[in-house]
């Protein structure tokens, strides 16, 4: 199930929004940009519905600086900045879509269904606390400082991104990262594994991958 963040301030908006949506996506609300950071790095947020008139900031301005970050996640503004100049803005700051207030609750819906539809999964952009990945230049980042890596150990890492907070067991990591390989055993794994860690991880201090007794390992 698609995960979808609401950031609306009227409080009845937000409540109606979130009923509409419920039964077909798991749904996160906040009234405000404040902690929204923090949640797309805790989890697979697919979609964000954005107000643009909000306390702390100005919603497309977030969007705009979220993008300057490399999230990638759609965007729907739902907002009542209604004016061509306002639409045209919001597009340039990063929306797939724009609804004005008022709007149809049936409208809203077939805008997500169509803006999830669409949502590009073979993402350019990979990020996660302070590591990004630039798949297209598959080039690997730590605070800004590029790493080296193999291109075993990206595969790797991007599998592991992709899944935050997933348990992967070794099965599923030898399938997906070492499809092609005859070199397939729980070994192979956590060799890679450890190599991996050592890189983004040197000082032992991020504990970026933890190993889950009797299961395999978490990106977290």
């Amino acid at each position: 199930m698609y995960n979808i963040l609401i950031v609306e301030d009227e409080e009845d908006i937000l409540e109606l929004v979130e009923y509409t949506l419920q039964n077909d996506y798991n749904i996160f609300t906040f009234d405000d940009i404040k902690g929204v950071e923090n949640l797309l790095e805790e989890k697979e947020i697919d979609l964000i519905i954005m107000d643009r008139n909000l306390p702390t900031m100005e919603g497309s301005l977030f969007i705009s600086k979220l993008r300057q970050k490399g999230y990638n996640q759609a965007v729907i503004y739902l907002t009542a900045k209604d004016s061509s100049e306002n639409i045209l803005e919001g597009f340039e700051r990063g929306g797939d879509d724009y609804i004005t207030k008022p709007f149809n609750l049936d409208e809203l819906k077939a805008r997500v269904k169509a803006v999830i539809k669409r949502i590009n999964k073979d993402v350019e952009i990979l990020k996660y606390k302070d590591i990004t990945y630039d798949i297209t230049k598959s080039r690997v980042f730590i605070e800004d400082i590029e790493i080296s890596l193999t291109h075993l150990e990206k595969k790797l890492l991007f599998e592991f991104m992709k899944n935050k907070n997933k348990v992967l067991t070794r099965e599923i990591l030898l399938d997906s990262v070492w499809r092609d390989s005859f070199d397939t055993n729980s070994k192979t794994v956590n060799v890679a594994v450890n190599r991996l860690k050592e890189k983004i991880d040197p000082l032992k201090q991020k504990n970026y991958i933890k190993a889950i007794r009797g299961e395999g390992y978490m990106f977290c």
